[in-house]
């Protein structure tokens, strides 16, 4: 509807503010024909009209220009500039609004060397500083130089082995080939796992340090044009990042399962050398410009084939005789944390929180990972402002959250969500937001209960290409016939595997949740119903000194639209949650997804230990009681009652009770019996991780119990459904 303010009457003025955007794209809300939990679709829709109508392009731009004007790693005086900023403008939109403070164990670098000894005539003396002719940017002073947070200092000298990715099917090769790991200074790819995992694999296998890279195969010119140029890597590029075990627990280190405060004793505290996040070897980034000579002058066998990047020789995988020291000395200190917290008091259900999330702090200016999410948060935040002003409130506690210390090792959220883990109990969902824009594709993930949820989200906004944001991902879902595009993702260590993904409906696909993010702690510590969302595209600058303002004008979304989309989706997440008449979880779609987990799992028994090893009748019961239970409160969902107190509390419940208490094997602190983050994948979701690590290590006993405690987990979620009476 075009809109023309002098020819309108204020009624029709008032209709065609609420249903257009800043980008003049028409805003859709919720549907007429109903919102799945609410009674009154008519006056949800008009909420969401008004919500809808507010988030705005050229104030996001301002809000991400601000942001990114400094390098703001964690615990730095620039880092806390953008905390009272966020909290400027949480108190402006008018929520209750405290910075809250931890003290957290991490480190800086002081030292970082890495020197070519060997062969005479190889020489390569790194890190090379970060540059590309015309970038705005990577000369600051306070760019930190290039290195991997919770490496240990350490010195080692070695010879060097090429293993790929670092997986344990990488390092599995190299055994049969017999090149011999231990003692030698692996060198390794980003890519397929976490970086965390690649040194964590390394250490098992006895290697004396490793050194990460960047190939031009994997988010470099294999890619299209370099930055400047182009949106890929450039040659001195380089990813930095945390290797921290956070597959064994997030947070900081040194407190795990309590939260960091500044009061804290540090007789409180477990000593970081014996902490099960603290890697052992020294782990040092590189550049593939530096990482060149090595992979050029190695001897030994050629590689297999599929190992071969995109630098301009045949890689071989060593040992030697391109000989390496490295010299790592770091600052490791006890640093602040500044969480930024805004809160909107709910009406009638003040202790039942939904809870919306993004981390503020970045390696370098973070353009993209995270002050995209950022900008986009204190969108969403503006238009909820803006319905407070006409008197609205929410029905339950509105909670908006900038995490720091993120790229530690999800610290500021960890330690938040410990804090409060009693109050947390009773909390609807948590809404999270990393990577808000890296380009205009849509993506999400979720547990089952909340996947329908986001689809319907994604039906009520508009995208800037016209049809609605649904109808977008949908269309990008297509393939193309004969085409296999790349994946446009953060190639060098992307955190959103949808990997295990098997959707129950045949509907566009929403990923399973593993880790890299901050609804870690939310979902696999304290069974809260998260999700994730993200907008992707071709990014090659992850975790560099450019990915910044520059690259993100030029590249990454130059109108700030799909800013705007994604503010309007992920406000609008927070706000249905907070006043739905009844949870709208879906947990028939939960139990039918179990039940495919269950499905390939015994296949995998079955190939793994033999057809009769396990027996999966009372788990796959268990499943198939809580799918009917689902469909049953599904039914009752979708005719709220007018008193939905016990239904919902039923609903809340029955995620909670997927809560394992004693936690995984070896892993206490990750208690969700459905989702963890993989011990040897890191980012990418395991589901039923205590069965199905238990059938990757062919300890059958350990498989036998896992299934006895999963199936009474999941008896447990379905008697909490059968109880909602």
């Amino acid at each position: 509807m075009r809109c023309s303010a002098p020819a309108l009457l204020f009624a029709a003025l008032l209709f065609c503010l609420s249903s257009t955007g800043g980008s003049g794209s028409r805003a859709l809300g919720a549907s007429a024909a109903g919102v799945f939990g609410f009674r009154d679709a008519k006056a949800e829709n008009a909420t969401e009209s008004r919500f809808l109508a507010v988030p705005d392009p050229r104030r996001a731009e301002q809000h991400l220009r601000a942001l990114t004007a400094a390098p703001h790693m964690a615990g730095t005086p620039e880092d806390k500039a953008t905390a009272d900023y966020v909290a400027q403008e949480f108190r402006a939109a008018g929520l209750d609004t405290e910075i809250v403070q931890y003290k957290a164990w991490f480190n800086y670098p002081r030292e970082i060397s890495v020197d070519v000894t060997a062969p005479a005539g190889v020489e390569m003396h790194g890190p090379t500083r970060e540059h590309v002719a015309g970038d705005p940017y990577d000369q600051d002073p306070r760019v930190v130089m290039p290195f991997s947070s919770m490496s240990p200092s350490g010195d080692a000298e070695a010879e060097v082995v090429y293993a790929n990715y670092g997986t344990p099917d990488d390092f599995d090769q190299l055994a049969t080939m017999k090149i011999e790991v231990r003692g030698k200074i692996v060198l390794v790819r980003y890519g397929q796992n976490f970086r965390g995992v690649k040194a964590f694999v390394a250490q098992e296998r006895g290697a004396a340090g490793v050194i990460l890279y960047s190939d031009p195969f994997d988010d470099g010119w294999r890619r299209g044009d370099q930055y400047p140029a182009g949106p890929w890597r450039p040659d001195s590029g380089v990813q930095r990042g945390s290797i921290g075990y956070m597959f064994e627990f997030p947070g900081d280190p040194t407190t795990p399962g309590f939260a960091s405060l500044p009061s804290l004793p540090d007789g409180k505290r477990i000593s970081p050398d014996q902490s099960a996040e603290m890697p052992k070897i020294p782990v040092t980034p590189l550049s593939y410009h530096d990482a060149w000579p090595l992979l050029q002058n190695l001897g030994g066998p050629d590689s297999p084939r599929e190992w071969q990047g995109s630098l301009p020789f045949t890689y071989h995988v060593g040992p030697g005789p391109v000989r390496v020291k490295l010299h790592l000395q770091q600052d490791y200190q006890f640093r602040p944390l500044w969480d930024v917290i805004g809160r909107v008091r709910g009406s009638e259900l003040p202790d039942e929180w939904v809870v919306a999330g993004n981390h503020r702090d970045a390696w370098v200016y973070g353009a993209v990972d995270p002050n995209s999410g950022t900008a986009a948060l204190l969108e969403a935040v503006h238009g909820v402002g803006e319905l407070l002003k006409s008197g609205w409130k929410p029905k339950r506690t509105m909670i908006f959250a900038s995490w720091d210390g993120e790229e530690e090792g999800l610290m500021g959220s960890t330690e938040w969500a410990e804090q409060h883990e009693s109050e947390l109990a009773n909390a609807s969902a948590y809404f999270n937001m990393d990577v808000a824009v890296a380009g205009p594709k849509f993506g999400a993930s979720a547990v089952p209960s909340l996947k329908q949820f986001l689809r319907d989200i994604a039906k009520a906004v508009r995208s800037p290409k016209g049809d609605t944001v649904y109808d977008e991902w949908r269309k990008a879902e297509q393939p193309v016939s004969g085409s296999s595009p790349p994946s446009s993702d953060a190639a060098g260590d992307s955190r959103r595997t949808p990997a295990a993904n098997v959707d129950a409906r045949d509907d566009v696909r929403v990923g399973d949740l593993g880790s890299g993010s901050d609804y870690s702690a939310f979902l696999q510590h304290l069974a809260v119903p998260s999700t994730d969302i993200s907008s992707t595209g071709p990014y090659g600058v992850y975790h560099s000194a450019f990915d910044n303002f520059a690259w993100f004008k030029k590249f990454g979304d130059p109108d700030f639209v799909y800013e705007q989309e994604m503010a309007r989706v992920f406000g609008l997440e927070a706000l249905r949650m907070a006043d739905a008449d009844v949870l709208p979880y879906d947990y028939e779609e939960y139990g039918k997804e179990i039940a495919a987990y269950l499905e390939a799992a015994e296949t995998r028994a079955q190939n793994k230990l033999g057809s009769q090893a396990l027996d999966f009748k009372a788990v796959n019961s268990a499943a198939k009681r809580f799918q009917e239970a689902g469909a049953k409160i599904l039914a009752k969902q979708k005719n709220p009652p007018r008193d939905a107190e016990k239904l919902n509390r039923a609903l809340r419940n029955a995620e909670r009770e997927l809560l394992v208490p004693e936690g995984l094997p070896h892993r206490p602190w990750f208690r969700h019996a459905i989702y963890a983050p993989g011990e040897y994948t890191g980012y990418a979701a395991v589901v039923i991780p205590g069965v199905n690590e238990a059938i990757d290590q062919g300890n059958r006993e350990r498989a036998r119990q896992q299934l006895a405690v999963l199936a009474a987990a999941i008896d447990r979620a379905a008697k909490a459904l059968e109880n909602h009476k």
